[in-house]
């Protein structure tokens, strides 16, 4: 008997008809001699109805109530999840993420898992109960309270618990048929990729690929658990994501052994721009700077440093970070402004970072020209450019963000010759 965890977004349980498909869909996997876990996610766009009704009321809500009040989108979805399989027959039960033993830091908002004792959940299993759980959510051992992981924690809940509970493979159900070459919203003719590897995913989470949580993949790395990305609206094999080159159970005789150049374009919209000007070109300037931003918990993604200019002694230093932290970044950089002695900032969210990620580029040399290439024939100006051994990385206006991502995808032939199905959701 296999035990498979079962994460499902908030596209597949959007209304009655979906939790009844999803039900379904658990009944036959525990049907078919499976013990099954399930995580959910609030249903549809739940949670950012949330968020829209919180800031008609104030402009700063206090974190541990955003918490509170986000938390209850997924346990909406749980216990509704629960009595459609209950009213099937079969016996279930749903927990919420701390009963589920998710304990995480005390970070609203963005917390991360610190430790998984899921002994209620086995409990059930041990019962022979299917268990749902309520993903995106934990309880801080520090505080008591309740926390929240931030966007796509309900797939890093998901895997946590495939790993504490020793799972046969976690199962990642959306409105897709698993991980495509580009957002087939904005490329329709991008091509559902059959294996990739965690390294590669990693790469496209991390640069704005919605469709797993970066850190979910790096927790299923690290404990070895494979991913299978999934539509919950057909039965179609989907993604295999492989925690490591020599876990290949699911390459069969004929398959492609060769590792293909390119595996996708990814794109993200939610990351704004912070230009330091001034800054004193001297040894810790640079320290000063992002030990401030570390003081305000804001994350970094690119940095970029200009030439200084001699006759001012002086430097501009820009860097990205997620656009929902820039209030916090700009607070915190001001504050301490005169101890830095940089002159000025400079904020724009109006950017949007496109990605180029394939292991293949490590031995294929012409990548970054055709790459470059592809968006000067579109008319897309580059502000900012960071690399990795497999990924290019550019920072462009975030209007032309959409021709500048069909553009590469074509341009490194990844069209296929049919339009990839999306089945439900907004892609918001």
């Amino acid at each position: 008997m296999s035990l498979i965890v079962q994460k499902f977004g908030g596209s597949s349980v959007a209304d009655a008809e979906g939790i009844k498909r999803v039900a379904a869909r658990i009944l036959a996997t525990k049907e078919a001699g499976n013990d099954v876990v399930a995580v959910v996610s609030a249903m549809g766009d739940t949670t950012d109805e949330l968020l829209d009704l919180a800031n008609q009321l104030t402009d700063a809500p206090p974190a541990r109530e955003m918490d509170m009040l986000l938390s209850a989108g997924e346990r909406i979805s749980m216990a509704l999840l629960a009595m459609s399989i209950e009213s099937s027959g079969s016996q279930a039960v749903s927990f919420t993420g701390s009963q589920a033993g998710m304990i995480t830091d005390a970070v609203h908002g963005k917390a991360r898992i610190i430790d998984v004792s899921p002994h209620r959940v086995r409990q059930a299993i041990d019962r022979g109960y299917i268990s749902i759980v309520a993903g995106f959510q934990g309880m801080s051992r520090e505080s008591n309270n309740i926390t929240t992981m931030g966007r796509g924690g309900s797939d890093t809940t998901a895997v946590a618990l495939a790993a504490a509970l020793g799972a046969d493979s976690c199962e990642i159900y959306t409105d897709v048929d698993g991980i495509y070459t580009s957002d087939p919203r904005i490329v329709p003719a991008a091509q559902k990729i059959d294996v990739i590897s965690s390294e590669e995913m990693l790469e496209m989470a991390a640069n704005g690929a919605k469709i797993l949580h970066l850190r979910c993949v790096e927790y299923a790395r690290r404990f070895g658990v494979p991913l299978h990305v999934r539509s919950s609206f057909n039965d179609h094999e989907g993604t295999w994501v492989l925690p490591s080159p020599e876990d290949n159970i699911k390459l069969q005789e004929g398959d492609t052994m060769e590792q293909p150049i390119i595996s996708g374009v990814a794109h993200d919209r939610s990351e704004a721009k912070i230009t330091v000007v001034g800054v004193p070109d001297v040894p810790g300037s640079a320290a000063e700077i992002f030990g401030v931003i570390a003081g305000a918990n804001v994350n970094i993604d690119m940095i970029v440093q200009n030439i200084s200019k001699a006759e001012t002694g002086k430097t501009d230093i820009s860097f990205t970070l997620p656009s929902v932290e820039g209030t916090d970044a700009l607070e915190a950089l001001e504050a301490a402004r005169a101890t830095i002695g940089f002159e000025d900032i400079s904020y724009n969210d109006q950017v949007g970072k496109l990605s180029l990620i394939g292991a293949g580029m490590r031995s294929n040399p012409g990548v970054s020209y055709r790459f470059f290439e592809a968006l000067h024939q579109a008319g897309v100006n580059v502000d900012m450019i960071s690399t990795s051994e497999i990924r290019i990385s550019v920072v462009t206006d975030a209007e032309l963000l959409d021709t500048a991502v069909r553009a590469v995808h074509g341009a490194f032939d990844l069209d296929g010759e049919t339009e990839a199905t999306v089945h439900g959701g907004t892609g918001r």
